[in-house]
């Protein structure tokens, strides 16, 4: 029965994780195919770097904008703002639905029906989330190697699977976020707003981290440094960031099968 809400959830999904799977695709063809004409354009560089540092540091290229290798410039056109941005807004939708979203539908009692705990329901949802996003890690990660090859990029293959690794622990952590507070409120905007909000605020800590002495400290506590801190395209998977986030997701997944088997649902 717990397969059986793993599967009715990944099919209600199934169409929107193909248009975000070609959404991720073309993303990455729209960066490959402006590199040549970027490639070795040391003026372009010059330009962001001579930005404000404040500015850079939304873009977490403060360390300055590396565009004469193709991991540099994937790292910084697409790796530090619009793919998080992608995932982002998909987990978080897709979090969203699995209890609140129901909730707003009036199918939770259909779903309630069946010989499974709420617990257990939440968990299921989950695991389809985490499923859809793994399959999504896999497309990007495919693109990259695939797109850039084509276009005589040197795409570092165990390293970039290393950061579509870690963007999807970033991506998971953020949607179960927004299962914990689905099962806490049954409200869908909120559990939509609270997430996002989250993830401005821990956007901006991890880029201005790298400029305020006093929030320097702070920084480390970013889920957005856990995935971009340590620069997987260059350097590779980070055990430890990984391990952090993957552990704060289990523990707000299970925060949400308690919150969620304790509230009086109304169907």
């Amino acid at each position: 029965m717990l397969l059986s809400v793993v599967r009715r959830t990944a099919r209600d999904e199934r169409r929107a994780l193909a248009v975000w799977a070609v959404a991720l695709v073309g993303l990455v063809a729209m960066y490959v195919a402006v590199y040549p004409s970027i490639k070795g354009n040391s003026s372009f560089a010059k330009v962001i770097n001579e930005m404000p540092k404040a500015y850079r540091a939304l873009f977490s290229v403060t360390s300055g904008a590396d565009f004469t290798t193709a991991a540099g410039y994937l790292n910084t056109e697409l790796l530090s703002f619009m793919g998080p941005l992608l995932v982002l807004v998909h987990t978080i939708g897709a979090g969203a639905a699995t209890v609140a979203g129901e909730e707003d539908r009036h199918t939770l009692d259909l779903l309630l029906a069946n010989p499974v705990s709420r617990a257990r329901v939440v968990v299921a949802k989950f695991a389809a989330l985490a499923g859809g996003v793994a399959v999504l890690m896999m497309v990007l990660w495919a693109a990259l190697v695939a797109e850039g090859t084509a276009a005589g990029m040197d795409v570092p293959i165990a390293n970039s699977a290393a950061a579509a690794v870690q963007l999807g622990a970033l991506g998971m952590e953020f949607g179960a976020l927004a299962v914990l507070v689905g099962a806490l409120t049954g409200r869908l905007g909120v559990s939509r707003a609270v997430p996002a909000f989250v993830a401005v605020v821990t956007y901006l800590l991890n880029g201005f981290g790298q400029l305020a002495t006093w929030l320097r400290p702070l920084r480390p506590a970013s889920p957005f440094y856990a995935y971009s801190g340590h620069d997987p395209l260059r350097t590779g998977l980070w055990p430890a960031g990984t391990v952090a986030v993957v552990a704060t997701t289990a523990v707000l997944v299970g925060a949400a099968a308690v919150a969620f088997e304790r509230r009086d649902v109304q169907v």
